[in-house]
């Protein structure tokens, strides 16, 4: 298993903050030690991240634009459904301000300023408590397994090479098997708000489709006119 600076274990974590250097900031130092980081500068890209991609644990202010933090929490647990630690990280630090985080979903809180070491400490344990990191991250649909730690894909012996956005839309679906996945949110999770024409996302389907369902096997993924796409076993109902 990947590990940091510290010998721990590599999170995956999004960061969600709108102060441009210490996101900088934040994103150098864990990426330095062998995390994988994503990072949104405000509430409403924050909030489509958490719920489309699959996290270890979520840093998120308070005071953001498009929608604060109080209002993402809330949505990401009672609209979203996600169980992700999340860690508010604030310049906020009135009890008031702590308790509001902690009863609209909030694992944790650190005020601003902090120490970076502290942080990596705090979301460690964060992930732990959640069991995130007590096995190897793989997802698994059938005989498709997706390693992401090592980015490994394999269909039952066969191990199976892919683009990086194909395998990105894979990891998407895998994630949120056997639930369809709408094409908007494919689009947005892949090139954000500025998606390139209707054809490019029908060619890394085909890509995607022609890769892990070779002949002879099941088909796995599964297109939904007019919707989206479902990866799945062909009986297994859509969530």
């Amino acid at each position: 298993m990947k590990t940091s600076a510290y010998s721990l274990p590599a999170l995956r974590i999004l960061f969600i903050e709108d102060h441009t250097d210490l996101a900088a900031n934040l994103c150098d130092y864990f990426e330095e030690r062998g995390h994988s980081v994503d990072a949104a500068m405000d509430g409403i890209t924050g909030l489509h991240l958490a719920l489309v991609n699959s996290y270890d644990v979520i840093v998120l202010d308070l005071m953001l634009p498009g929608m604060d933090g109080i209002t993402l929490c809330r949505k990401l647990r009672q609209e979203g459904a996600k169980e992700t630690p999340v860690l508010i990280l604030s310049a906020r630090s009135a009890l008031d301000d702590k308790v509001a985080g902690f009863h609209n979903g909030a694992d944790d809180y650190l005020s601003k300023p902090f120490e970076l070491k502290e942080l990596e400490m705090r979301l460690h344990a964060l992930a732990k408590r959640a069991g995130g990191l007590l096995t190897r991250r793989t997802l698994q649909v059938a005989d498709l397994e997706f390693d992401l730690e090592t980015m490994q894909i394999r269909r039952g012996s066969r191990r199976l090479e892919l683009p990086m956005i194909p395998m990105k839309i894979l990891e998407l679906l895998m994630s949120r098997s056997p639930a369809v996945v709408w094409r908007r949110d494919i689009e947005q999770a892949i090139w954000g708000d500025s998606p390139p024409d209707s054809d490019a996302l029908r060619v890394h389907m085909h890509t995607l489709r022609s890769t892990i369902d070779a002949p002879g096997l099941p088909s796995l993924l599964h297109t939904l006119r007019g919707v989206g796409y479902r990866l799945s076993l062909p009986d297994a109902p859509s969530a």
